[in-house]
Protein backbone atom coordinates (compact mmCIF):
# COMPACT_ATOMS: atom_id res chain seq x y z
CA UNK A 1 0.00 0.00 0.00
CA UNK A 2 1.51 3.74 -1.02
CA UNK A 3 2.02 5.95 1.49
CA UNK A 4 -0.67 9.10 1.33
CA UNK A 5 0.43 12.55 1.33
CA UNK A 6 -0.97 15.72 1.84
CA UNK A 7 0.35 16.50 -1.87
CA UNK A 8 -2.36 14.98 -2.80
CA UNK A 9 -5.44 16.86 -1.18
CA UNK A 10 -3.67 20.26 -2.84
CA UNK A 11 -4.52 19.22 -6.51
CA UNK A 12 -8.40 18.65 -7.02
CA UNK A 13 -10.16 17.84 -10.06
CA UNK A 14 -10.59 20.45 -12.32
CA UNK A 15 -7.77 22.66 -11.56
CA UNK A 16 -5.29 24.48 -14.07
CA UNK A 17 -2.32 23.28 -13.65
CA UNK A 18 1.34 23.65 -15.12
CA UNK A 19 4.05 20.66 -15.48
CA UNK A 20 7.33 21.38 -14.29
CA UNK A 21 9.50 18.66 -15.50
CA UNK A 22 9.47 16.05 -18.48
CA UNK A 23 8.98 16.34 -21.74
CA UNK A 24 5.39 18.28 -21.58
CA UNK A 25 7.49 20.67 -19.08
CA UNK A 26 5.84 23.87 -19.40
CA UNK A 27 2.13 23.06 -20.58
CA UNK A 28 -0.87 23.17 -18.90
CA UNK A 29 -4.09 21.78 -18.76
CA UNK A 30 -7.08 20.74 -16.18
CA UNK A 31 -7.04 18.34 -13.85
CA UNK A 32 -9.16 15.07 -15.76
CA UNK A 33 -8.79 12.51 -12.69
CA UNK A 34 -6.47 12.52 -9.56
CA UNK A 35 -5.69 9.05 -8.37
CA UNK A 36 -4.82 9.25 -4.80
CA UNK A 37 -3.74 5.98 -3.92
CA UNK A 38 -0.93 5.97 -6.62
CA UNK A 39 0.07 9.71 -6.25
CA UNK A 40 -0.97 10.89 -9.83
CA UNK A 41 -3.04 12.54 -11.91
CA UNK A 42 -4.55 12.92 -15.75
CA UNK A 43 -4.26 16.15 -16.75
CA UNK A 44 -6.42 17.30 -20.47
CA UNK A 45 -3.53 16.96 -23.30
CA UNK A 46 -0.47 16.39 -21.78
CA UNK A 47 1.63 13.26 -21.24
CA UNK A 48 -0.56 11.65 -24.26
CA UNK A 49 0.32 8.01 -25.12
CA UNK A 50 -0.72 6.17 -28.23
CA UNK A 51 -2.58 2.76 -28.03
CA UNK A 52 -2.70 0.46 -30.88
CA UNK A 53 -5.75 -1.37 -31.09
CA UNK A 54 -7.33 -4.09 -32.54
CA UNK A 55 -10.76 -3.84 -34.87
CA UNK A 56 -13.70 -5.09 -33.12
CA UNK A 57 -17.79 -5.03 -34.05
CA UNK A 58 -17.88 -2.01 -32.17
CA UNK A 59 -14.62 -0.44 -32.55
CA UNK A 60 -12.97 0.18 -36.10
CA UNK A 61 -9.33 -0.22 -34.44
CA UNK A 62 -6.62 2.08 -35.46
CA UNK A 63 -4.32 4.08 -32.79
CA UNK A 64 -5.75 6.04 -29.98
CA UNK A 65 -4.27 8.78 -27.87
CA UNK A 66 -5.11 9.55 -24.86
CA UNK A 67 -3.68 10.90 -21.69
CA UNK A 68 -1.79 8.88 -19.42
CA UNK A 69 -1.02 9.67 -15.79
CA UNK A 70 2.00 11.90 -14.44
CA UNK A 71 2.76 12.05 -10.82
CA UNK A 72 1.46 14.63 -8.50
CA UNK A 73 5.19 16.34 -7.54
CA UNK A 74 5.73 17.02 -11.23
CA UNK A 75 2.71 19.50 -11.81
CA UNK A 76 2.21 22.92 -9.66
CA UNK A 77 -1.29 24.88 -9.13
CA UNK A 78 -1.69 27.41 -11.68
CA UNK A 79 -2.14 31.04 -9.08
CA UNK A 80 -5.36 32.55 -10.34
CA UNK A 81 -4.06 35.87 -9.69
CA UNK A 82 -0.96 35.49 -11.63
CA UNK A 83 -1.01 32.56 -14.11
CA UNK A 84 2.28 31.45 -12.67
CA UNK A 85 2.63 28.06 -10.84
CA UNK A 86 2.32 28.23 -6.83
CA UNK A 87 2.08 26.29 -4.26
CA UNK A 88 -1.13 25.75 -2.13
CA UNK A 89 -1.76 26.76 1.73
CA UNK A 90 -4.40 26.47 4.01
CA UNK A 91 -6.67 29.22 5.58
CA UNK A 92 -9.52 29.09 7.97
CA UNK A 93 -12.59 31.56 7.58
CA UNK A 94 -14.24 33.31 10.00
CA UNK A 95 -17.18 31.13 9.89
CA UNK A 96 -14.70 27.73 9.94
CA UNK A 97 -14.35 27.03 6.54
CA UNK A 98 -10.86 25.46 5.24
CA UNK A 99 -10.10 26.93 2.11
CA UNK A 100 -7.36 26.64 0.08
CA UNK A 101 -4.95 29.56 -0.84
CA UNK A 102 -2.08 30.42 -3.19
CA UNK A 103 1.13 30.72 -1.64
CA UNK A 104 2.18 33.30 -4.40
CA UNK A 105 -0.79 35.76 -4.38
CA UNK A 106 -2.60 35.00 -1.53
CA UNK A 107 -5.75 34.80 -3.32
CA UNK A 108 -8.06 32.07 -2.26
CA UNK A 109 -8.22 29.28 -5.10
CA UNK A 110 -11.88 27.23 -3.48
Amino acid sequence: MAAKSKMSKKIRKGDNVIVLTGRDKGKTGDVLRVLRDSQRLIVQGVNIAKRHTAPSQNNPGGIDEKEASIHISNVALIDPDTGKATKVGFKVLEDDRKVRVARRSGEMID
